[in-house]
């Protein structure tokens, strides 16, 4: 890290100082943030205790200099797709922390327009960026909400769900999104987008490293608690059953291809319990890459490299990965 970036780093701590109601914290161990805990320290962490923190760390970042053009900034839900280099990140990482954990009602819409009064109706739930996808699912089942089955085993949050347009079981975010609230580091704007703005695609949108999603709107439509109840202990029941979800991991490793799966395209590649140093493809699901004691991040990097070129030169498949690798990574032998 240059003595310049170390220095505008310093202003904006300085600057979050008096008054911040979050937290600044230079040096930060931001591997215990994410599910695999590797990785190195982050140079400034921010986790901002509500929108007025939001907007404070947006002119400190402005004022000292900072963009995602000249220093990494990263946005962190709970770092349950992320692998952050065993150097650190050079820049500041971005955490919605507890004050944007919660739930709320947020009125109702007609499911047919001019239906008569009394018709169905879809109902708006809105939920802050560090609010888990959990605890989002069993809110909605208590009130006899149906949509969100798919996320009750999904350990994401809602801001890190809306960004990777997150989904399971043939459903995801863009199925009953309605709209997110962004704030915007560059413009120092917060703008409500809706699901159309945000270009929801297969695991992706079109925001990046400038952009904190505060809150989401989502449309519910009524349903049968014990029908509800039942298909989440169901989703439960498989994740349990078929991935390794009490081991260090950070969830599905590739993207599925058009028409197939890469945990199938994996283990058909024979790459089934292959490692790299104290990283390996797990046993139980080949598309999920279990980190053991000792482990490195750039082990999960080359397992990564290793296992996408394998199945590229036996089934001629490209598999993209989902995970993120974040901060400096040697690049692995061929």
């Amino acid at each position: 890290m240059s003595r310049a970036i170390a220095t505008a780093l310093d202003e904006v701590a300085a600057a979050l100082g008096e008054g911040f109601r979050g937290v600044a914290e230079r040096d930060y161990p931001v591997a215990t943030s994410t599910t695999y805990r590797l990785g190195g320290r982050a140079a400034l962490y921010v986790e901002p205790g509500g929108p007025d923190d939001v907007a404070r760390l947006g002119r400190a970042l402005r004022e000292a200099g900072i963009d995602s053009a000249t220093t990494p900034i990263l946005p962190l839900g709970r770092g349950s797709n992320l692998v952050v280099s065993d150097h650190g990140l050079p820049g500041v990482v971005i955490r919605m922390g507890a004050a944007a954990s919660w739930i709320e009602p947020a009125g109702r819409a007609l499911l047919d327009e001019g239906a008569a009064p009394g018709a169905a109706a879809e109902e708006w739930v809105r939920a802050g960026a560090a609010t888990s996808l959990p605890q989002l699912a069993n809110w909605s089942a208590r009130r006899g909400l149906t949509g969100l089955e798919w996320a009750v085993a999904i350990p994401g949050s809602v801001g890190g769900a809306v960004r990777m347009n997150a989904g399971a079981y043939g459903s995801e975010m863009s199925d009953v999104l309605i709209s997110a609230s962004v704030f915007d580091l560059c413009s120092l704007e917060l703008e409500d987008k809706d699901r159309t703005a945000l270009e929801l695609r297969y695991r992706t949108s079109i925001l990046t490293e400038r952009h904190l999603v505060v809150a989401a709107t989502f449309g519910l439509g009524p349903g049968d608690r014990r029908a509800i109840r039942a298909q989440m202990n169901s989703h439960r029941r498989h994740r349990a059953d078929t991935q390794p979800g009490g081991a260090n991991n950070a969830g599905s490793v590739f993207k599925n291809p058009p028409g197939d799966s890469a945990g199938r395209l994996v283990e058909s590649s024979g790459l089934k319990g292959r490692r790299v140093g104290g990283v390996r493809v797990s046993d139980l699901h080949a598309n999920f890459f279990v980190a053991e004691p000792g482990a490195h991040a750039q082990d999960v990097y080359d397992l990564v490299h290793m296992v996408r070129a394998v199945v590229y030169e036996r089934t001629g498949i490209d598999l993209e990965p989902e995970i993120r690798f974040v901060g400096r990574f040697s690049e692995a032998a061929e």
